[in-house]
């Protein structure tokens, strides 16, 4: 083979190999979902899909954190009913499959009613156009 052709092979070996260690370290965003008819992204299991999604969050107007006190400590959930409401009008409604929620809501009010292990907390929240807020939901 010729020297040439060589080179080419182990560049073109090496930037797929990179591509797929950065795929493995930084993970991947879980799919985008839908509740009636709003988007959203639910996950964070891993340190991997928890940094995809962090970075992902500031281009959604509105971020959830779940976690809760366990043994003294903060520990990350999943599986609480994020029921969100707009006046009374139910406009989403799902459970979250990890600590971190990315959800596309239109600017306006909302109150949200978290649920998780029979203990419930309502948080109201302006949404504004153009800004990605974050709002952390903690459980006892």
């Amino acid at each position: 083979m010729n020297q040439k052709l060589i080179k080419h092979i182990l560049a073109t070996s090496f930037l797929s190999l990179s591509c797929f260690i950065g795929q493995i370290a930084y993970g991947q965003i879980p799919d985008t979902q839908h509740s009636m008819g709003v988007a959203y992204i639910s996950g964070g299991v891993g340190e991997g899909e928890a940094d995809s999604i962090l970075a992902e969050a500031k281009e959604w107007p509105l971020m959830l954190e779940l976690s809760q006190l366990d043994g003294g400590r903060g520990i990350w959930i999943f599986g609480a009913r994020i029921s969100i409401f707009n006046g009374k009008r139910l406009v989403f409604d799902a459970v979250a499959e990890g600590p971190y929620i990315l959800i596309n809501l239109d600017p306006g009010q909302y109150l949200i009613q978290a649920a998780y292990q029979g203990v419930e907390q309502k948080r109201s929240v302006s949404i504004a156009s153009g800004q990605a807020q974050k709002l952390s939901l903690f459980w006892k």
